[in-house]
């Protein structure tokens, strides 16, 4: 296992040494959005309009933040929201921008993991319950847009150092980890109910 760190924007060719196991730490521009924020980002794509900042070799992480404003935005805290959400906008969002790196917990599903092997992106699972951690590493609120949405689902723009760890949960290589020990579960569940004779 490998512990990686990268600065955004972040090559194809980095993202793709990575593997399912390894830990990343990430440095640079990292964007927030949740469903709503999906949505919109392929309703622009669709409209031929530009993001609020370039995505192209970025990191997007799945969370509503808890936010403060004393002049300017602060970042109490940043725990990730279940992303098995984004999974039917996830593929189109890594195609349409270029986006390196999602972030969240839970997991993703087979759509996801497809386009990740397709166009190079990977998973980052971080830590459920952690998200003071989180908000530690955030070194600076850089814009927010799409503050119509409400607070949690608007499209947050971060500056980050050294965010993690991050654990490798889908690589650019078809691995993911959430449908691996699921298949493992249905097999085991499987052979129970045979004992069992059910």
């Amino acid at each position: 296992m490998v512990i990686m760190r990268l600065k955004t924007p972040i090559a194809v060719s980095d993202v793709r040494k990575l593997r399912v196991g390894d830990t990343l730490y990430v440095t640079g521009t990292l964007v927030l959005a949740r469903d709503e924020g999906h949505m919109r980002l392929l309703e622009f794509h669709e409209e031929g309009k530009q993001p609020p900042t370039p995505l192209e070799g970025m990191v997007l992480y799945h969370c509503g933040p808890v936010v403060k404003k004393n002049g300017k935005w602060e970042v109490v805290a940043a725990g990730p929201t279940t992303s098995t959400r984004m999974e039917i906008f996830e593929d189109k969002v890594i195609e349409n921008y270029g986006i390196r790196v999602i972030i969240g917990k839970g997991g993703m599903g087979e759509k996801t993991t497809e386009a990740m092997k397709e166009y190079g992106a990977v998973y980052g699972a971080f830590v459920g319950g952690a998200a003071v951690l989180a908000a530690k590493a955030i070194k600076e609120v850089k814009d927010v847009a799409w503050l119509d949405l409400g607070t949690p689902e608007a499209f947050w723009i971060l500056e980050v150092e050294d965010f993690g760890p991050l654990m490798i949960a889908i690589d650019t290589h078809g691995n993911n980890l959430f449908l691996d020990v699921k298949k493992k579960i249905a097999e085991n569940k499987e052979k129970v109910y045979k004992k069992l004779g059910v």
